[in-house]
């Protein structure tokens, strides 16, 4: 299986890195302005070749991780919109900037990019710049949802292979539900000013 990782961010880095550790076999996409020259990226790419376009990623890859800045989120979708993305499943990891109403979800921008295909949200609760939101690396579980039951398995397994405990967070509807939970976790980061970072941890009574 090949799992292709969108977007140059820390978090598209630490994923891409737990993956390639699990013996996966990972792409990154990134846009034609990005610097592949920085170290740790320079450091991916040198003997594996692993830095294609966005296009380029999407055809190669099974999955398919969306970890890209918002900015950069038109141009992902406009990639999707350019390939066959018959049997491909598609993991939204972001998290749209923040409105009252959570009515500019991400993936509902990325489901009209990819109306056929099967979407999934997880990791966003992770935020863009992980594992520097997570130094001491605490966090040790995700919420994901999806329609398809069947292939929510393989997204479980996907996401226990590299160590985080999956929670079933029911189905695509809930993406909203999703990114209000990491939008409220960084009002609480905020509002506290200092230099530690909060999260939530499911508990079960």
């Amino acid at each position: 299986m090949k799992l292709g990782i969108l977007g140059g961010t820390n978090l598209a880095k630490s994923l891409g890195k737990k993956y390639i550790e699990a013996g996966l076999t990972v792409v990154f996409g990134v846009r034609p302005d990005f610097n592949v020259e920085q170290a740790e990226w320079k450091v991916l790419n040198r003997f594996y070749n692993r830095l294609y376009p966005y296009e380029s990623t999407i055809i190669q890859s099974e999955i398919i991780l969306i970890c890209c800045e918002n900015e950069h989120l038109p141009q992902v979708c406009q990639s999707l919109k350019e390939v066959d993305l018959d049997d491909k499943i598609i993991i939204d990891c972001t998290n749209s900037n923040y409105d009252n109403k959570l009515s500019n979800c991400n993936t509902l921008l990325i489901r009209r990019s990819a109306p056929n295909s099967l979407i999934f949200k997880a990791f966003n609760n992770l935020g863009l710049d992980y594992p520097k939101s997570d130094i001491l690396g605490i966090v040790k579980e995700t919420y994901f949802c999806g329609d398809s039951n069947l292939e929510k398995i393989r997204v479980k397994r996907l996401i226990e292979l590299i160590g985080f405990k999956a929670i079933d967070a029911g189905k695509m509807t809930n993406s909203t539900l999703l990114e209000a939970f990491y939008h409220l976790s960084r009002e609480i980061t905020r509002n506290k000013k200092e230099e530690s970072n909060y999260h939530f941890k499911l508990i079960s009574v």
